[in-house]
């Protein structure tokens, strides 16, 4: 009997995903957990395994088709899977069509390779010889600077896995740190730099990416909802550089994780949404829903857009348990491996602008929470301290709210206190 393959819901507020690419052609066969199609939404880039194993005999929807979730996308045949060879040479019922995203880099471009310890690692594959890796592969690359010629594949024909490039990446991640690009997880080192144009023309017209065109309404209809309002307070973080220089290395001993700065305002916040907790609701008519849980979506770039996970019940975690959960949700995200639930329930949204040097930002609340902040870079700055210049580590942080039920005088004080616990850091980092 045909398995139906489903459009899923990636999120609680998304009711239609664009199916990106086809991992699979009508004909070949697919077993369970198998990567199947690529689909992009608003909150999740992600690649849908097969449910089940067989032979793809249907493909019902087009690439960089827009459909509603639980739309039929595929059909399965799992009785004739055993029996049914590859068809090399049928056609899919949805042929594959011109690209309407943004063009990617090519497969054979050369990419900048991160410095291994003692020098650049040697090219494994050698030059000319084709790299055979799948788009997953060629995008977590992409997302790393890694050169490809650089990696061994583990799979038949010399082909690079997922597991391969995550495993290179790990093992060579010993970058420069510095208080701008160590302020978060959840930014790589390097900003995605957007494709690279051929012109034809004086102009060239490229259609946005299902995910860049479904963030653009997501923001439009924030701006729409909500009465936007931005409070911004400088805080000095002494305490907390200290305390990373101190207990760093110590800390990455017996994590195995960085000691960065977004734990730090992960724990703030959710110790001053404790205390301010219309800052943890949200609006539904005329009335405030006020949440229980105290869930933080952490924002995370990808070269294609910028997706929020979230930290469920953050408020029931200590350091290390939220170091352990911006790490497994910022690594999921890049290797599109997150779930429904992980992308559901946020909170209270933080995201960082400073990750890539800039002083602060005022970003859009993220619907349906009342409230987002916006961290800057942490850099040192001459300041004025008991009558006297001072250099001290600094940073902006940005609140944007919703002025429909919090007023200005509650917003200051909501950072206010979030200054006082930052710059009074206490809490051991273990």
């Amino acid at each position: 009997m045909p398995t139906k393959i489903i459009m899923p819901q990636m999120g609680e507020s998304v009711a239609e995903g664009t199916v990106v690419k086809w991992l699979k052609k009508v004909g070949e066969r697919v077993e369970r957990d198998e990567p199947l199609f690529e689909i992009s939404t608003d909150k999740v880039d992600a690649e849908i395994p097969s449910p089940a194993s067989g032979v793809l005999t249907k493909i019902l929807v087009k690439e960089n088709e827009t459909v509603e979730v639980n739309t039929v996308v595929a059909e399965l045949d799992g009785e004739s899977a055993a029996a049914a060879p590859p068809a090399e040479n049928e056609k899919t019922s949805a042929p594959k069509t011109e690209p309407t995203s943004a063009p990617s880099l090519e497969a054979k471009e050369v990419l900048h390779a991160h410095p291994e310890p003692g020098g650049a690692a040697p090219a494994i594959h050698p030059e000319g010889e084709k790299i055979r890796s799948s788009p997953l592969v060629r995008r977590i690359a992409r997302e790393n600077n890694v050169d490809l010629s650089r990696v061994a594949g583990t799979g038949e024909g010399g082909r690079i896995s997922k597991k391969d490039i995550l495993d290179y990446v790990s093992l060579s991640s010993a970058a420069p740190d510095s208080a701008e690009a160590s302020a978060t997880h959840t930014a790589p080192l390097r900003a995605p730099a957007g494709p690279r144009m051929v012109f034809t023309g004086p102009t060239e017209v490229v259609p946005m990416t299902p995910m860049r065109r479904q963030i653009a309404e997501h923001m439009l209809a924030s701006r729409k909802t909500s009465a936007h309002v931005a409070a911004v307070f400088e805080v000095e973080m002494t305490k907390i550089s200290e305390l990373r220089a101190g207990k760093g290395a110590e800390f990455q001993k017996r994590s195995g994780l960085k000691l960065t700065y977004t734990p730090f305002f992960v724990r703030a916040s959710v110790e001053t949404l404790k205390e301010f907790p219309l800052f943890n609701s949200s609006v539904e008519g005329t009335n405030i829903v006020y949440k229980r849980d105290i869930n933080i979506g952490v924002a995370v770039t990808l070269d294609t857009g910028l997706i929020v996970p979230v930290i469920k019940n953050a408020d029931e975690k200590n350091f290390l348990g939220i170091s352990r959960a911006i790490q497994d949700l910022a690594d999921r995200a890049r290797s599109k491996k997150l779930s429904v639930e992980d992308v559901q329930g946020g909170t209270f949204t933080i995201t960082n602008p400073g990750s890539f040097g800039s002083l602060f930002g005022i970003p859009i609340i993220n619907q349906p929470q009342v409230a987002i902040l916006g961290v800057g870079g942490v850099e040192k700055r001459a300041v004025v301290r008991h009558d006297a210049i001072a250099i001290r580590p600094m940073v902006y942080l940005s609140l944007s709210f919703d002025h429909r039920i919090i007023d200005g005088a509650l917003a200051n004080q909501f950072m206010a206190r979030m200054k006082e616990y930052l710059e009074n850091w206490n809490e051991e980092v273990t």
